[in-house]
């Protein structure tokens, strides 16, 4: 009788195991249209949808690191940085737009720099081909400079506060928190360029192994439909505040702080993701921006073979959902 209690013991546990499928790890850092996702974590959310899910904090680039050495099955990350990973051997299917950059992205200038225009001649600090980079190079070509008219300081975006204020660069390229840091920290320092100058320049995204999402696309649509479940929740009025409240506490900051950068992030809707699936040659297009982030790339050598947006981008679920 024993025997048969723990065959049937083990057996339940086994079927358990495989309703529940495979524990799905994600990494994800800090900026809201990732760590939106805390808020599938704290509520529960993922259980309630049937899936298993791993989330994993990191910073920034350690975060795709970790999806390069395949010590998680996705990251989220700025859809041009997924075409590096993919050049350097991390290919990804990209399955869902989180958001795009509305203003938190911003090139800070110091205290008598007022302009873009200012800063011919002039030292700028960004961390060399991450999205500042591209977002100066926007900024420039707006205001009828190029590249070679300013001389870029290779900085880590989380120094570029105190690289703004200690004089040495006339000007930085960061992204929340740290460009409001920058503006907090340096009394008379303006933003001179921000990303909802350039809307869609810098979208961001949910990119899989190819091997996680054909083994477990099923999961892998339960996880989407969470992702647009909290953008609801942050944009809903009524609940806007406790996900702003959830969020905040994640990254240790200043709760009203915190609201009051939330709208420089662009949370995309399940509409307004399928609407940027849609092929096309503009920023509202997700082609059209990784075609632009590939150029970037190429031109500034950060890969030798020019990457192919379509072959990352798999927009079936999100496209597949009501």
């Amino acid at each position: 009788m024993k025997l048969k209690a723990l065959t049937l013991t083990l057996l339940g546990l086994f079927s358990a195991l495989a309703v529940r499928g495979e524990t799905l790890k994600i990494a994800y850092s800090d900026w809201p249209g990732y760590t939106v996702l805390e808020v599938a974590k704290q509520k529960g959310w993922f259980k309630e949808a049937g899936v298993d899910v791993e989330l994993s904090w990191f910073d920034y680039l350690p975060s795709l690191d970790a999806f390069s050495a395949g010590k998680v099955d996705a990251v989220t990350v700025v859809a041009t940085d997924a075409l590096v990973n993919g050049a350097n051997g991390a290919k990804s299917k990209i399955i869902a737009l989180l958001d795009y950059s509305d203003g938190s992205d911003m090139i800070v200038g110091k205290p008598g720099i007022n302009s873009i225009k200012d800063l011919k001649g002039q030292k700028v600090g960004v961390e060399l081909t991450l999205v500042e980079h591209l977002l100066l190079l926007k900024a420039l070509e707006v205001n009828g400079l190029k590249q070679s008219d300013v001389e870029l300081v290779n900085t880590p975006t989380n120094e570029t506060p105190q690289t703004l204020g200690s004089g040495k660069v006339a000007a930085i390229g960061a992204w929340y928190p740290s460009s409001g840091q920058a503006l907090k920290q340096v009394a008379g320092s303006k933003k001179l360029f921000t990303s909802a100058e350039a809307k869609g320049l810098i979208y961001d995204v949910l990119a899989v192994s190819p091997t996680s999402f054909a083994k477990n696309k099923e999961d892998w649509e339960k996880v989407v439909k969470v992702f647009y479940k909290c953008v609801d929740y942050i944009l809903d009025p009524k609940t806007k505040d406790d996900a702003v409240k959830i969020m905040a506490a994640k990254v240790g900051a200043d709760v009203a702080d915190y609201a009051s950068n939330v709208p420089g992030t662009h949370f995309l809707t399940l509409k307004e993701a399928q609407a940027a699936f849609k092929k096309g040659e503009g920023l509202d297009s997700i082609y059209g921006s990784m075609t632009l982030g590939n150029k970037f790339n190429m031109d500034n050598k950060v890969y030798k073979v020019s990457q192919k947006p379509e072959s990352y981008l798999s927009p079936g679920i999100v496209n597949g959902m009501k």
